[in-house]
């Protein structure tokens, strides 16, 4: 079977020339073809020999990803469902803002979280995406629309910190001067509260920005919405919170989902001052998404604002996250890699 190449960083696929008895520096240029010119093909690396192209067409895959659908919103987002080219598909979605291009990455086919509010629960868990698979849905944005992204999320489908080990080393390919050259700094990781892999993410220290999903302030509640509560708490999870700051200096973004008549009250915007004050953090206020057969209404508008203004009345930084991609199922909580 042959191996994805886009898996590979660069020393790695420097031992892997040497292997195949070529110099370590035809490496660096297969590197560059592949991250910054983006190509479809060993063929296309017009600085390589033959003999090497097919040296490298029997030993590696490109990984080219078919587009099933592409969905373009009112308000330019646009979502991509993804041949992974094993009879499964996933979801990616490219967003503009002011700052640059974003793109939210999916890490998983399937999730085993079973948050009760994201369309992906309910969809059977197949396996984790290699750092490969998660590269090059953001080279296939690139090449479909012949830009640059700036910015990467891993808030698509699937738990990032359950598939760890492949997201840690896709940051790393991603993060190359010679390759894409995303800095860590662009690159924010969405996690339901895995508290060990938080504490390892904070011995790491990759400069990635931290969001926890919390969407709720009492362990009842919380455990209701998301299972992984009844694994680990609220207060073990603001723990490991607090050793992320306190080891990395860094802000925590901590996501809460407003559904009508749930967690959307003033007692839920004072419970979560007490667990949040003193902390270096800000927390992202989501008009909750209406998914299939769902059970959660968006809040109101005036409940929204009062609860950000509460917040930052006392201290909480909070905003109102911006809704992008509503009408194509694109925005927060609503991929499922579905393929009608």
């Amino acid at each position: 079977m042959k191996k994805n190449i886009k898996s590979y960083n660069l020393d790695e696929l420097k031992e892997e020339f040497i292997k195949l008895g070529e110099k370590p520096y035809r490496a660096e240029q297969v590197f560059k073809w592949i991250h910054q010119e983006n190509v479809t093909s060993f063929n296309e690396m017009t600085n390589i020999s033959l003999e090497l192209r097919e040296k490298l067409d029997k030993e590696f895959t490109m990984c080219i990803y078919n587009i099933i659908r592409k969905q373009e919103s009112i308000d330019g987002t646009k979502k991509y469902l993804f041949d992974v080219l094993d009879g499964n598909a996933i979801e990616t979605v490219l967003m503009e803002y002011k700052h640059g291009k974003s793109i939210c990455v999916s890490s998983q086919i399937g999730c085993k979280m079973g948050c009760k509010f994201c369309a992906s629960t309910g969809i059977e868990f197949v396996r984790s995406l290699t750092p490969g698979e998660i590269i090059e849905q953001v080279l296939a944005v690139q090449r479909d629309e012949n830009i640059k992204i700036s910015n990467l999320v891993f808030m698509g489908i699937g738990e990032p910190l359950d598939n760890y080990d492949n997201v840690m080393k896709a940051i790393q390919i991603l993060n190359n001067p010679k390759g894409i050259n995303m800095g860590a700094r662009h690159i924010s990781i969405s996690t339901s509260g895995l508290v060990p892999k938080i504490y390892e993410l904070a011995d790491k220290d990759i400069q990635c920005t931290l969001s926890i999903s919390l969407h709720a302030t009492t362990d009842e509640l919380r455990s209701a919405l998301m299972p992984v509560n009844n694994a680990y708490n609220i207060e073990e999870l603001m723990k490991a919170c607090r050793y992320y700051i306190e080891k990395t200096n860094k802000r925590i973004s901590f996501e809460y989902a407003l559904a009508k008549d749930n967690n959307d009250n003033l007692e839920d915007a004072k419970r979560l001052v007490k667990l949040l004050k003193g902390m270096l953090c800000h927390v992202n206020l989501i008009p909750i998404n209406k998914i299939e057969n769902g059970k959660f209404t968006k809040s109101t508008n005036e409940n929204i604002l009062k609860f950000r203004d509460y917040l930052n009345d006392n201290g909480i930084v909070a905003t109102v996250r911006r809704e992008l991609g509503s009408d194509i199922d694109a925005a927060c909580g609503q991929l499922r890699r579905k393929n009608l």
